[in-house]
């Protein structure tokens, strides 16, 4: 792992990293945000899974979210979202290939050499994290927007035993049941619909996964709600099943970061609590 810049906030240090990952086969950024703490202290840790076109930056330089981790000692991860390189392939739509990984382990060519976000999310950061930064991987939780909202939601669903906290913003509830998911799973999976059901998070409620406790916000005024969110399909699902969730829908809330920053510190205390 190496250090590409480190910049202290709210007493404690908020760093951007590389390292070469095996999983995708190139270098990895991603940055951390460490609170001050007492020598050999282990603190809890928030990941954050970012959206379509997002890398680690976007929610480092516009979250809003070192004050709240710096009042209740979380360290905040922020991965990127797809491998990146020359020698990745791509695709010329914003809402394939790099920068939209999906946050799925790709089985189709050309894909597959590299695009395995979910194993690195799952196992491969991890062990970094727990190598070189003072976290108590005994006490994790997972969020993320849009797309890196479904990649929380179905990482967690996956394995619960891993997070104590789960919660998401405008996430992509079903993958199934919308454009986006369809041309990502598609492409990164192939044509086999029933292979998707593990990357949605409304069919894995439905095949029985289940969270202790779950935190949406969705804003009223997104543009994406109707044709690509689809709130209401995690709210029945949720019903249906009989899954603990919190879903709220945030009046004249759109789908940017200012909207992400409104409610970021809420969401920071809501897992702190769960964290302890």
């Amino acid at each position: 792992m190496e250090t590409v810049s480190t910049n202290r906030a709210f007493g404690g240090v908020q760093g951007v990293y590389t390292h070469a990952s095996a999983e995708t086969g190139t270098p990895m950024t991603f940055s951390v945000f460490v609170p001050e703490h007492a020598p050999g202290t282990k603190l809890p840790v928030l990941w954050y899974l970012s959206g379509l076109t997002c890398t680690h930056a976007n929610v480092t330089e516009k979250g809003e979210f070192r004050r709240a981790c710096a009042e209740h000692g979380v360290i905040f991860v922020a991965p990127d979202t797809s491998p990146r390189g020359d020698d990745v392939p791509d695709d010329e739509g914003y809402d394939f290939g790099k920068g939209a990984g999906f946050y799925v382990d790709a089985t189709e060519e050309p894909w597959s050499a590299n695009f395995r976000m979910r194993s690195y999310i799952e196992t491969e950061l991890p062990a970094v994290i727990a190598e070189h930064f003072p976290a108590d991987m005994a006490r994790q939780g997972i969020t993320g927007h849009s797309m890196g909202g479904h990649g929380a939601l179905t990482i967690a669903l996956r394995d619960p035993s891993r997070f104590r906290s789960v919660s998401a913003f405008a996430p992509i509830v079903s993958p199934l049941n919308c454009p986006w998911g369809e041309k990502a799973l598609t492409g990164y999976i192939g044509a086999n619909r029933a292979a998707w059901r593990e990357y949605d998070a409304c069919a894995l409620i439905e095949d029985g996964a289940r969270l202790p406790d779950l935190l949406v916000d969705q804003g009223t005024a997104d543009g994406f709600l109707e044709g690509q969110l689809k709130t209401h399909l995690l709210e029945e699902a949720c019903a249906e099943a009989g899954q603990p969730a919190t879903i709220r829908m945030q009046e004249g809330y759109d789908h940017s970061y200012y909207f992400i920053s409104s409610f970021m510190p809420e969401h920071i205390g809501w897992h702190a609590e769960r964290l302890k």
